[in-house]
């Protein structure tokens, strides 16, 4: 029953979060608080004396006026969607700001963990029933490696597997961002979709990675591991594993809806002769089960000739069979941690690949994190140095495939890496370079 005039005068008292909150009381409050009078001068003390709009199509200046034609010109909500507009531009370049300081060793962001603490950034997973009811889970374990970052969510109230649709990967930011404050997260937040994947026919349509007393895994791409509880058929906890590369513009960048696309590659002019293939690649793998680190390796020089182009693929040989100079020991045995509220286990035989591979100029060229589980070769090992039984463990997406031969050496209880190939499809290639492989 309060007059209009005198709400707008108690919202103008309101910050930009809390005018937010207050538009999400009822219908009338939200047209109030819409009002472009109170948005204008949030607005205009967010920028500098002289008042300039920058126009991001046309990049041209336009100057604000403070009389009535600013307020009573424009339909209602203008100003503060020009105000969210302004502050969430200004956020992104200088969260995008931190990113752009590389780590020489991996040639990714050195300065991830600063740039996530000063975004604000978390991550949620929304379960989709067969209803189209969504169930949101936040509240995750993160674990920080060199390159990737491992995100486990639990709990005991999830929706049964058999009614589930989809699961959908968020990134989510305050929506205007407080340096002085951590972030409400009552307060609104924008949603950034990483990815989405569908959860019906699970345990068939996917890969199961491994299992231990207590649960069974199974991969989705890109990078999730869904863990279910045996015998049960109810999900105990979801994994996800992110590659910094593009991370943040990933959880960021993109909308609720469509996820982020990166640009397309610029190519270098290169006049060393197209027979030679790639050239002068390196590596960085890091193989780990979420809380505990195997193999931490990088490797330079890497090239093909343009006779190992076979089947759509160019190879590249990282660890030759033959050369047990470069052969990798494997610091303890593989397994992937996990936990929820009660219980907790480790799941043998699989593990975490975090690949990087970057071009003759250091720019990531093909990179990911993803579960990879291990399987007991059919042959035998043919080498004198090493009398064992042979595992292989091989990856495989739309830019290419990794294949890993291992040994187990009974004698010192560990695995040796023999054999690490790795194959990149020549679309990736063809449309990196602009080339017709």
């Amino acid at each position: 029953s309060m007059p209009s005039e005198t709400l707008l005068k108690i919202f103008s008292y309101l910050d930009a979060v809390s005018l937010l909150s207050v538009g999400c009381v009822n219908k009338r409050f939200y047209e109030l608080a819409n009002d472009n009078g109170i948005w204008l001068k949030h607005y205009s003390s967010s920028l500098h004396p002289k008042w300039t709009i920058w126009k991001m199509k046309t990049k041209q200046t336009e100057t604000v006026s403070l009389g009535c034609a600013a307020v009573c010109d424009k339909k209602p909500g203008y100003w503060k969607k020009e105000y969210i507009f302004k502050q969430t531009s200004a956020f992104k370049t200088r969260v995008m700001r931190l990113v752009k300081f590389l780590d020489p060793y991996t040639g990714l962001p050195c300065k991830n963990k600063e740039a996530m603490k000063v975004s604000g950034l978390s991550w949620i997973i929304v379960l989709k029933d067969k209803n189209g009811k969504e169930h949101v889970v936040e509240k995750p374990n993160l674990s920080f490696k060199d390159t990737s970052v491992t995100i486990l969510w639990y709990g005991t109230d999830w929706p049964h597997l058999d009614i589930l649709s989809t699961l959908k990967l968020f990134g989510v930011t305050p929506l205007l961002p407080d340096q002085s404050r951590p972030p409400n997260k009552n307060g609104p937040r924008r949603f950034s979709l990483i990815a989405e994947y569908h959860l019906a026919n699970l345990t068939e349509s996917s890969v199961a990675v491994g299992a231990d007393e207590l649960v069974q895994l199974f991969s989705l791409s890109p990078g999730l591991l869904v863990g279910i509880w045996k015998g049960k058929n109810e999900v105990a906890f979801v994994m996800a594993s992110l590659h910094y590369n593009q991370l943040l513009e990933r959880s960021i960048l993109g909308s609720p809806t469509v996820p982020y696309s990166p640009p397309p590659n610029k190519p270098l002019l290169d006049d060393i002769d197209s027979e030679y293939g790639l050239h002068d690649y390196s590596l960085h793998l890091d193989l780990h089960g979420r809380n505990c680190m195997y193999l931490c390796g990088s490797f330079k020089c890497l090239f093909c000739r343009k006779r190992d182009i076979e089947n759509g693929y160019l190879r590249l040989r990282v660890v030759n069979l033959k050369d047990n100079r470069k052969h990798l020991p494997i610091i303890g045995t593989f397994g992937i941690c996990w936990e929820t509220d009660v219980f907790k286990g480790n799941v043998k035989d699989c593990f975490v690949m975090d690949l990087t591979l970057l071009d003759e100029t250091g720019k990531p060229f093909w990179c990911f994190s993803a579960p990879v589980h291990m399987e007991l070769s059919a042959k035998s090992s043919g080498l004198y140095d090493y009398m064992g039984h042979i595992y292989t463990a091989d990856y495989a997406d739309s830019e290419g495939k990794v294949c890993v031969e291992f040994v187990w050496l009974e004698e010192t209880k560990e695995y040796i890496i023999v054999s690490l190939v790795l194959y990149v499809s020549t679309k990736k290639v063809n449309s990196w370079y602009g080339t017709n492989y």
